[in-house]
């Protein structure tokens, strides 16, 4: 159970590392987006398509939120 929490720890702090990194570097919306499936995808390569897209939609509207 202990190595579940640190992969989901790992995980997120990779998210929120790759999201910050896209708030400073900005660029055009699907790029944006393309770059969050390519690293998702390069990190979690079991993941399944369909919830990488959807996790994609879900961090680059938080993107678009925090850039307002």
């Amino acid at each position: 159970m202990k190595s579940v929490n640190y992969l989901l720890a790992a995980l997120g702090g990779a998210v929120v590392g790759a999201a910050a990194a896209l708030l400073l570097a900005p660029q055009k919306g699907s790029d944006t987006r393309d770059s969050i499936v390519d690293f998702v995808k390069s990190h979690c390569p079991k993941m399944k398509e369909t919830k990488i897209q959807q996790l994609a939609d879900k961090i680059s509207e938080e993107i678009k939120e925090a850039k307002l």
